[in-house]
């Protein structure tokens, strides 16, 4: 099953590293990319070009945008029903504290600072989406009844 990540990211490099780390898994994955918060909200509310983009199953969301910032995209999603059941992950340079506050304060499910190393940062990837699109339940991915465990019953001793 194929899933759909947004990242709305204005660094090159950084897209790059996430294009390479997101190739090189196993899963299927396609990634949506956003260069400034005007064009992640336009693709989201699928607007203008962005008509027929599919809808994310998780966004990557960078604080420091052009035209729009990150804070103002995190506010605008979780304003609008029909998105803000979409995991949002700020992946920021900032360790502020006053930010990762602001970012709680506007209901983002998690704030990661991004590590300077490429083989950290491939790893943070990979676990947040392990953990977010393969271990996590989110609204609308379904229930397949392989995937449920029984609850083992607890014996008194």
């Amino acid at each position: 099953m194929t899933k759909t990540v947004l990242l709305v990211e204005d660094n090159p490099g950084d897209v790059r590293l996430m294009r390479e780390i997101l190739i090189g898994s196993n899963d299927s994955i396609h990634l949506l990319v956003a260069s400034d918060g005007v064009e992640g909200m336009a693709l989201l509310r699928q607007e203008g070009p962005y008509v027929h983009a599919t809808r994310p199953d998780l966004i990557l969301l960078d604080l420091n945008l052009p035209k729009m910032d990150g804070r103002e995209v995190l506010a605008l999603i979780k304003q609008d029903a029909s998105l803000k059941g979409i995991p949002i992950i700020i992946l920021t340079t900032s360790e502020a504290d006053s930010d990762v506050e602001r970012g709680y304060q506007l209901q983002a499910n998690c704030y990661l600072k991004k590590p300077d190393d490429w083989v950290s940062f491939a790893n943070l990837v990979k676990s947040v989406i392990d953990f977010w699109l393969h271990k996590a339940k989110l609204p609308g991915m379904g229930t397949k009844a392989d995937d449920e465990l029984p609850i083992p019953t607890l014996q008194k001793i």
